[in-house]
């Protein structure tokens, strides 16, 4: 196989690669029935003006296994991160004593458990979607060395058959980031 050949799948997996850590990044915010700062910590709060996420702003704990601490460090925060919780996908009511801010976490309804496993659904399709239009980009890039004769058409073939491969293996990755998070969800 040419260096060419080798750089376009090299860029292909490392994209696909990164696909996948913001899927497992971003369903780790997708709540389930344990309280872990992770499920807002990247929650963007709109501070000055600014979409600002919540990590950024304020320490955030979990001193019990269903409630969330966060005490802000600026205490003129305060309403600005409430506003974002409650406009979050989350179903979270955050309630405060002028200092920190308190969510207790409630007991997942059963019909609260499909809408989040729909919502890990919905996201991970996202990232499947992702990582094929990364296999597009690299089809087209190969296409392109071959029309320009810098490969053959047995290097295209070969190169289109491994990039299938890492496209399978990566997409294989999400799925199973999709079912540890759903029987996430549904047990407890």
């Amino acid at each position: 196989m040419s260096a060419v050949v080798e750089d376009v799948l090299k860029e292909a997996e490392a994209k696909m690669q990164k696909a996948v850590e913001a899927a497992r990044r971003e369903l780790v915010g997708i709540r389930t029935g344990r309280a872990s700062p992770a499920l807002i910590e990247r929650l963007p709060v709109e501070y000055y003006g600014q979409p600002t996420p919540l990590m950024q702003l304020s320490t955030i704990t979990a001193p019990e296994p269903r409630l969330l601490v966060i005490q802000p460090f600026d205490p003129n925060a305060i309403p600005m991160i409430e506003k974002a919780i409650m406009k979050s996908e989350l179903g979270l009511n955050p309630s405060n004593d002028g200092r920190v801010i308190r969510i207790v976490l409630p007991q997942l309804t059963e019909e609260r458990r499909r809408e989040l496993v729909r919502l890990v659904h919905r996201k991970v399709e996202e990232f499947r979607v992702a990582i094929r239009n990364v296999r597009r980009e690299a089809l087209e890039d190969l296409r392109e060395l071959e029309k320009e004769k810098l490969i053959s058409q047995d290097d295209h073939r070969r190169a289109q058959e491994r990039l299938q491969k890492l496209t399978d293996r990566y997409i294989g990755l999400i799925d199973n980031l999709e079912k540890e998070k759903e029987k996430e969800i549904l047990e407890e």
